[in-house]
């Protein structure tokens, strides 16, 4: 369950207002349960240390930007992946329903390994949703790519755009940078 916290007021002096809903002049800051930080957490430790690095420092200068993080909170959704999970994310679409969310089979992509050089993203809001807006993703990826160079945004690939997609190159393993 999200809290919602209030810019500049303690939890306890606010009456509840209902999701997503202007309070006087203020909006309201999605905040994260000690549980939600904790697979947080977890999940950023399954990261190279230079993709967990380039995380950390966006993340601190997105939650430091006083309109950003009243756009939502960014969370990683998937780091580390086994080989059995990708193979359902690669069946999602080609038989099973939803659309197709990749082209890498189990084994194939970057989650695949671990530590792992990939991390997907999406937004906490305030009202507790996850969305996966395009335009938050785009302005996280300039902040990701400024704290590390060798970070590389989904969104940026010519065909297939995985925006929530983050990755480090690495040497270890070649191929066209998609994973």
């Amino acid at each position: 369950m999200t809290s919602i916290s209030h810019i500049g007021t303690p939890d306890h002096l606010l009456a509840p207002a209902a999701p997503g809903v202007v309070v006087g002049r203020q909006r309201m800051v999605p905040v994260l349960s000690a549980v939600q930080e904790q697979r947080q957490a977890v999940r950023l430790g399954q990261a190279v240390p230079s993709l967990a690095a380039a995380y950390s420092q966006a993340l601190a200068r997105w939650l430091g930007d006083p309109v950003l993080r009243l756009a939502g909170r960014p969370i990683i959704t998937e780091c580390y992946r086994s080989a059995e999970r990708q193979e359902e994310l690669y069946r999602q679409g080609r038989g099973k329903p939803g659309p197709v969310v990749t082209y890498k089979r189990g084994g194939e992509s970057k989650h695949n390994y671990s530590p792992t050089p990939a991390l997907d993203v999406a937004f906490q809001l305030a009202d507790g949703s996850v969305s996966w807006s395009g335009l938050l993703l785009s302005k996280f990826a300039r902040l990701m790519k400024y704290a590390d160079a060798r970070v590389v945004w989904g969104g940026d690939w010519p065909s297939f755009k995985d925006r929530p997609h983050f990755e480090v190159l690495t040497s270890w393993k070649g191929g066209d940078g998609r994973g």
